[in-house]
């Protein structure tokens, strides 16, 4: 069976923690800052943790096995 690919840009812009959980940043909080409240300026700093459909679609691109996917056999 071939190497898989992972994705390079899903790399970049998800992190992936110790446990396996996959974190992303908050969206609207680059520019137009001033109509934003001081509240959801301060949440968009913290990283959410991605859950459902899309968490294990990334995995998937990342590589990283699914709990009920297929697994890998290892030759020895």
């Amino acid at each position: 069976m071939p190497k898989l690919k992972i994705r390079k840009s899903i790399t970049k812009r998800f992190k992936i923690t110790k446990n396996g959980k996959i974190m992303r940043r908050h969206n609207f909080s680059r520019h137009l800052r001033v109509k934003k409240s001081k509240a959801s300026k301060r949440k968009a700093k913290r990283p959410v943790e991605l859950t459902g459909y899309y968490a294990k679609k990334l995995k998937k691109f990342l590589g990283i096995r699914v709990k009920g996917g297929p697994r890998i056999k290892s030759e020895k």
